[in-house]
C-alpha cells in the first residue's frame, strides 16, 4: 500500500485544536471537566499526528493514534472515549461549518483486548477490612470512602453531596442524590434516593457532626465545584495499601451488586 499526499489541493478545514474552541463554543458547555477532558483528547491527537485541518487525517493516521493510545497503557474503554470525543469535535464543526471531507476517527477497528482491566468487586472479607481502618482512622477522607462503601454511590456523587441531601431523622435515614451547581449527573436516572445504612449511616453521622459547612466534604467541593478527580487519585492509592492492587473506588458499586444478588434482591430494584 502507498500513501499519496496530494499537496496541491488546500485543505480550508480548522485546526484541530481550533475545533475543539469551536465546538466547546457551540455547545455550550460550563463544566470544567468536560472542558478540560475535550481539550486533552485534542491534544493527544495533536501530538501523535499534528495539529492539523480537521479533515487531512487519514484513516490509517487513525488506526496509528489507536496503537500509540494503547501504547499508553489506556483500556480498551478508555480508548473507545478518547475516539468518542474526537469523532464529535470533527463531525460538529464539519456541520456547522458546512465542510466537506471525511471524519478519520469515525470508523477505526478497535480490536478485543483481553488483558483490559476489569474491576473487580471486593470480597467480604477485604470490605470489611476496608471499613474497619475507615473507622479506626476517622477522618473525613475515610468517611467518603465508608459512605461509598455501603451505598454503593459513584465517588463523584457522594464528594458533591450538600448536607442538606442527608436525612438523618427520618426513620430510615438516607441520601437524596441530586444535581447541584458544582456538579452533575452522570445520568438523568443517576437522580435517586439511598438508604443509610452500616458504615455509610456512621459515615455520614461523622462528616455531618463535623464541620458548619454547606457540604458534606468540604475538603473535596465547595459552591464552584467538586473535585471529585483529586479525591479519586488519593483515595484510590490508600485503598490499594488496604485491599491490594486489584480494587478501585468503583469496586464498591460492583460489590454491592453482588451483596444484593446474594440476597435474591430482584434485578430491578438492584438497578
Amino acid at each position: 500500500i502507498h500513501l499519496v499526499k496530494v499537496d496541491d489541493v488546500e485543505d480550508n478545514s480548522p485546526l484541530l485544536l481550533d475545533a475543539v474552541e469551536m465546538y466547546l463554543k457551540t455547545k455550550g458547555k460550563t463544566d470544567k471537566t468536560f472542558i478540560r477532558t475535550a481539550r486533552r483528547n485534542a491534544a493527544y491527537v495533536a501530538k501523535v499526528l499534528g495539529n492539523r485541518p480537521i479533515t487531512s487525517y487519514a484513516t490509517s493516521e487513525a488506526a496509528k493514534f489507536r496503537d500509540w493510545c494503547f501504547e499508553q497503557g489506556m483500556s480498551l474503554n478508555t480508548v473507545k472515549r478518547v475516539f468518542t470525543a474526537v469523532r464529535s469535535v470533527i463531525n460538529l464543526t464539519m456541520r456547522e461549518h458546512d465542510i466537506k471531507g471525511t471524519n478519520a476517527f469515525s470508523s477505526t477497528f478497535m480490536p478485543d483486548k483481553p488483558d483490559a482491566s476489569q474491576r473487580q468487586p471486593i470480597p467480604d472479607e477485604i470490605l470489611r477490612t476496608i471499613q474497619r481502618h475507615c473507622q479506626s482512622t476517622d477522618d473525613e477522607a475515610r468517611w467518603l470512602v465508608a459512605l461509598i462503601s455501603d451505598t454503593g454511590m459513584r465517588l463523584a456523587e457522594a464528594a458533591g453531596l450538600s448536607k442538606d441531601d442527608v436525612y438523618l431523622n427520618e426513620e430510615i435515614p438516607f441520601v437524596n442524590i441530586r444535581p447541584h451547581p458544582w456538579w452533575r449527573l452522570k445520568t438523568s436516572g443517576s437522580q435517586r434516593k439511598i438508604l443509610l445504612v452500616g458504615y455509610s449511616l456512621w459515615a455520614a453521622k461523622q462528616a455531618c457532626k463535623a464541620n458548619d459547612s454547606l457540604f458534606l466534604f468540604p475538603r473535596y467541593c465547595d459552591e464552584f465545584r467538586c473535585n471529585s478527580n483529586s479525591a479519586s487519585a488519593a483515595l484510590n492509592k490508600w485503598l490499594k495499601q488496604i485491599a491490594g492492587p486489584n480494587y478501585v473506588l468503583h469496586s464498591f458499586r460492583h460489590a454491592l451488586r453482588d451483596r444484593l444478588r446474594a440476597l435474591n434482591c430482584p434485578s430491578d430494584m438492584i438497578d
